[in-house]
């Protein structure tokens, strides 16, 4: 089985305060977020709600994905979730069915 590796969006609520992270383990990450098991800036904020991902097939892409994204102008993180999740539903759901 080939691994891949995923860069997602987290947020609070619709609009609110987002993180960007990167993972090989997507669910296992959520959930971590999701029990505030993650200390720091996630768990202080409540940002845990997964709202965008995408993978990628090695760890090299997914890192600078993600660090474009963490430079990206709030306004085109939104406009991104907006485009692939408009009506802001945690994806967590669907990805652990």
């Amino acid at each position: 089985m080939e691994k891949s590796f995923v860069v997602y969006i987290l947020a609070s609520k619709r609009n609110g305060t987002l993180y960007v992270g990167v993972t090989s383990v997507l669910i296992k990450r959520v959930w971590e977020h999701k029990n505030k098991l993650v200390s720091g800036f996630t768990e202080k904020y409540g940002v845990d709600k997964l709202v965008y991902f995408e993978q990628h097939q090695d760890a090299e892409n997914a890192i600078k994905r993600e660090k474009r994204l963490k430079f990206w102008k709030r306004k085109w993180k939104l406009d991104l979730i907006e485009k692939h999740n408009p009506d802001w539903k945690d994806l967590y759901e669907g990805i652990t069915l």
